[in-house]
């Protein structure tokens, strides 16, 4: 049943034919993109939703202060999936991300569940932002005297008594303004919302202005009394504190390097993409490595890690500090980036069922376009629908493992490609080639895998569910009405 669908499309056209009608779409493309045109494009990409949600998330669960090393380990592990990311960007460049590459590489099926676990990437990722988008809006309306009521601010099955927890917490009903926001900017996505450039320089622009502010202003406040110990005691079981905590900390926080492939992306455009890419890359992953490490130690030094467990830690850093006008601040600066953030994966999950639907593995009704508004919008306000619901009841440190493992999961599969493509096809003119093959994809896989590995079993239970459900969507539609090429 399934010989069709594991052949790729390297097995049934010339690969050489295949790179030439992707990469005949990019040939007008003008290269006016240097190294720091790159590097600079990959720093707006990266810092975004992780920095400002998920380290105290990782700092109070899993490593406490020892987060500061889970994000070493985890821009180790990017750099190696983004260069043989590069490689394939540089040689496939068409929409549809790392479901393409999979597709053209490894085949129909290794597609799919690419494809099935990109959901979790950008819906997920997107139900993850909101709920930090939330924390930080309550925290703004708090400082105007408006207080919501916390059924309406806490995720159905979010845990009352978990870390960070204030005392006395309630159990929630419905996050409502992390559905709502998401709801919102599925409105905007559907009359076809688009960002100019001034627009995304100047979100960007905040962004890291946030971040440095933190780290600047944060740093006078510090009491290094927090950081001891540095690596709190293994509370008895794998993944909470310790060098298993540290690890576990790692899976999580990974989530704020997801947008390196923005770079990637851009290799049609470079200058000269066997120097460019990797430096853009490489510079761009350690510069927001630095400054993840630096706010990871400010934050753990002027709040004990233990109270870290909330959406909006970096607002609860500033408030620490007790300048007012800083606090305010790095909230509005926080909710303009996530904002844009959560636009960015509404808008990215559509555009992935676009692709999928384009090849047939989903119904035509995910590729249909609006008449007047030219958008995907049936595709565009399902999605909306079900990531508002998931950002209403499920809680943040569910919604944020889920999105790790099954993003880790799809970049062990761009590794995988990059091996199977240089085994295959060594003959093929690479615009930029990843260095030290095979052992760079090697170490990627492993890292991955490695991440994924130190994910709590309930995280591994979901994404197991999740690609049962998925396997039966592709066996009982996706097989049968696949358009392959012969």
């Amino acid at each position: 049943m399934f010989e069709g669908a594991s052949k790729s499309y390297l097995n049934r056209k010339s690969v050489h034919k295949i790179i030439a009608d992707h990469a005949a779409e990019g040939d007008g493309l003008k290269r006016a993109m240097g190294w720091a045109s790159l590097m600079s494009l990959g720093v707006g990409g990266i810092i975004g939703a992780g920095i400002f949600v998920l380290t105290g998330t990782a700092a109070a669960n899993y490593a406490g202060p020892g987060v500061m090393i889970s994000f070493m380990l985890s821009g180790l592990a990017c750099a190696f999936v983004a260069l043989c990311y590069a490689e394939l960007a540089s040689l496939i460049p068409v929409s549809g991300s790392t479901y393409t590459y999979t597709y053209v590489t490894l085949g129909e099926i290794f597609a799919w569940i690419i494809g099935w676990n990109l959901v979790l990437e950008y819906a997920a990722g997107a139900a993850t932002v909101a709920v930090g988008w939330a924390g930080y809006f309550n925290r703004v309306m708090q400082g105007f005297g408006v207080h919501v009521p916390p059924e309406l601010t806490t995720a159905y099955f979010a845990d009352p008594t978990a870390h960070g927890a204030p005392p006395g917490a309630v159990h929630g009903l419905f996050n409502v303004p992390a559905a709502g926001i998401v709801l919102l900017l599925t409105a905007l996505l559907v009359r076809g919302t688009s960002e100019s450039t001034l627009f995304n320089n100047v979100i960007v622009a905040i962004k890291v202005t946030v971040v440095l502010m933190v780290i600047v202003f944060g740093a006078a406040h510090i009491d290094q009394a927090n950081w001891s110990p540095l690596i709190p005691e293994n509370a008895g079981e794998f993944g909470t504190y310790g060098w298993s905590g540290v690890v576990r900390g790692a899976s999580v926080v990974f989530f704020a390097y997801i947008g390196f492939d923005s770079v990637s992306t851009a290799a049609q455009e470079a200058h000269n993409p066997q120097r460019d890419v990797p430096i853009g890359i490489v510079g761009s992953l350690i510069i927001c490595t630095i400054l993840y490490i630096a706010v990871a130690a400010v934050a753990t030094g002027v709040v004990n890690y233990k109270e870290l467990g909330v959406p909006d830690p970096m607002a609860l850093v500033m408030d620490r500090t007790g300048v007012s006008w800083l606090a305010w601040a790095v909230k509005l600066g926080a909710l303009a980036g996530l904002t844009t953030a959560i636009l960015v994966l509404l808008y990215g999950q559509t555009r992935i069922f676009f692709a999928m639907a384009h090849d047939g593995l989903l119904p035509p009704i995910f590729a249909r376009l609006h008449p007047t508004f030219r958008t995907p919008a049936v595709s565009q306000i399902l999605v909306g629908v079900v990531v508002a619901l998931a950002a209403g009841l499920l809680p943040l440190d569910i919604l944020g493992e889920m999105v790790s493992i099954g993003t880790l999961a799809a970049f062990a599969l761009v590794c995988l490609a990059v091996l199977r493509l240089r085994r295959m096809h060594p003959e093929i003119r690479r615009p930029f080639r990843a260095p030290g093959i095979p052992w760079l994809p090697v170490a990627g896989i492993l890292s991955c895998f490695a991440l994924m590995v130190a994910l709590p079993l309930d995280t591994w239970l979901r994404l197991l569910i999740w690609t049962v459900i998925g396997v039966a969507i592709y066996v009982f539609y996706g097989f049968k009405h696949a358009k392959r090429l012969h």
